[in-house]
């Protein structure tokens, strides 16, 4: 046995020894990350980031935008919790989104206006065909404050044929509904319809009119198909109703 003093000095050493190993093994330092690990953090951080738009875009309620960030979460970062989220609303934005866009394209091909004409002041809406011809023709519905209500094609070259009253074979939703027509006795490009009432009351229900014509140009017969789905009756500016049909 060691005297006293010895076992006393062998202990604190023992012990200093003890603790300088603890204080190694702490303060290492962790392994770095590597290249896998690095780049997954990054995905990680950037998928939570586009996550953040996409909740504010949809807090402002901008769907064309949110569709779109959504789509790219969806496609780069997919089975991550970002996406998962993303695909929990983004069907009935998509949805949603379509819709709107569709109806703002059928609104726009319509064209409202309120001008002077000789005689009196006249409203219109008008609208191209959808699959434009290789002469393009409007149809026109019109308030005039001395002639009345009208509806007509208006052709930008030489007209229809069409001698006395002719028969329009139109479709409204590619259902047959033929329609009465007559050239104006005046000379105009143009191609009245008879019953305006009727044609204007199927329109407002109808998403597309397809009305085959005969041009005076070589007598081509074309087949005018009109979308016109986005009409909206209160655009077309009702005036005083002197000389209007009854």
């Amino acid at each position: 046995m060691l005297p006293a003093p010895f076992r006393s000095r062998y202990a604190l050493a023992a012990l200093a020894g003890t603790l300088i190993l603890a204080g190694c093994s702490q303060g290492a330092p962790a392994p770095a990350p590597d290249a896998a690990q690095q780049q997954a953090q990054a995905q990680a951080d950037e998928a939570s980031r586009n996550l953040d738009t996409y909740r504010q875009l949809l807090r402002i309620h901008n769907d064309q935008m949110a569709v779109s960030m959504g789509e790219d979460i969806v496609q780069r970062f997919p089975g991550s919790a970002a996406a998962k989220e993303v695909q929990q609303t983004l069907p009935d934005i998509e949805k949603r989104w379509k819709e709107n866009s569709e109806k703002a394209r059928l609104a726009a091909l319509w064209q409202y206006q309120v001008a002077p004409m000789e005689g009196g002041t006249q409203s219109t809406a008008a609208i191209y065909e959808s699959q434009p011809a290789d002469v393009r023709v409007r149809l026109v519905l019109r308030r005039h404050t001395s002639w009345g209500q009208s509806a007509f094609l208006y052709s930008d070259a030489h007209g229809f044929v069409c001698k006395g009253d002719c028969t329009i074979a139109a479709k409204f939703d590619d259902k047959p509904h033929p329609i009465k027509a007559f050239a104006p006795p005046t000379g105009e490009p143009a191609l009245m319809i008879r019953d305006d009432k009727g044609f204007i009351a199927l329109l407002e229900k109808s998403k597309k009119i397809s009305l085959p014509v005969t041009m005076q140009d070589g007598e081509k017969k074309v087949e005018l198909v009109y979308e016109v789905g986005g009409f909206v009756s209160g655009q077309w500016q009702a005036l005083s109703k002197k000389g209007s049909k009854k």
